[in-house]
């Protein structure tokens, strides 16, 4: 996930605190999101069978994609239904729920992290 779908992960910047419904959509970025989808669906049909999550159980995988499914949330990307609920899988985890509490939280403002929000900053 580090080093790939970098249309994504370049126009639509993780911002767990905001919502920017259809920002940084382009075609290449839809592209990026239907491989990430597929991939769910992949793991999911091929191996996710015993619980919610890709595997069924959490595991590394899921929480690599802990990211993506904020970002799915950020900027409100539509998805497949089985898509949408693994990442609402995902979201009910104590431990993102955690780590979405404390960004809410978050009082700091970095410009370059925060592109859709700079100018409105300004």
């Amino acid at each position: 996930m580090h080093a790939g779908f970098t249309r994504l992960r370049d126009a639509m910047p993780m911002n767990i605190r905001s919502s920017l419904p259809g920002k940084g959509m382009t075609p290449e970025v839809q592209r990026d999101i239907d491989r990430v989808t597929a991939l769910w669906r992949e793991c999911r049909e091929r191996y996710g069978r015993g619980g919610d999550m890709l595997f069924g159980h959490f595991t590394i995988p899921d929480a690599y994609y802990a990211p993506v499914v904020m970002r799915f949330m950020t900027y409100a990307v539509p998805l497949p239904p089985e898509a949408q609920a693994y990442a609402n899988a995902i979201r009910e985890l104590a431990a993102v729920r955690a780590w979405m509490d404390a960004a809410h939280r978050e009082k700091a403002f970095v410009a370059v992290d925060e592109p859709y929000a700079a100018a409105s900053r300004a």
